[in-house]
């Protein structure tokens, strides 16, 4: 399953950027990173069944890396072929877009920076997809 990054605002050549890209390299799904301007441009709408989407919302529903990893593999065991993550801009998303989603996530009640928040999704899905692959995770089983 491919994972999709698609983001508001651009991250340039950064910290940031170099944290993303160092994830993106150990995913084996692969991960692909979209950027869209702050304001305006087409958000890649899913084509089919076989696309899912998540977006990033301080009200979304916080998960643990375990969590999120199991609901990866649900969704690519049901032969879902990519998923979506979107990570809007300081005015947040489109209601459109937040009603569509098959997931509202959060990363706790705090506002992140979008270039944060970008890295901080690549180490997520990263671990996700070593959970998946049965990696030992050092918090298995722990409180």
């Amino acid at each position: 399953m491919l994972l999709h990054i698609i983001a508001r605002g651009k991250i340039g050549r950064s910290p940031e950027a170099d944290l993303v890209e160092r994830y993106a390299k150990r995913i084996s799904w692969g991960l692909k990173v979209t950027e869209l301007p702050d304001r305006g441009g087409t958000v890649p709408a899913p084509t089919a069944n076989p696309v899912r989407s998540v977006v990033l919302d301080e009200r979304g529903k916080q998960l643990t890396s375990i969590q999120l990893a199991h609901t990866l593999e649900g969704w690519r065991n049901d032969g879902v072929r990519e998923t979506r993550f979107f990570i809007g801009a300081a005015d947040g998303h489109d209601p459109a877009l937040r009603a569509a989603a098959d997931l509202l996530l959060g990363f706790g009640n705090a506002t992140w920076p979008h270039m944060l928040a970008r890295a901080m999704l690549a180490e997520q899905l990263w671990r996700a997809s070593s959970i998946i692959a049965g990696h030992p995770y050092h918090r298995e089983g722990s409180v």
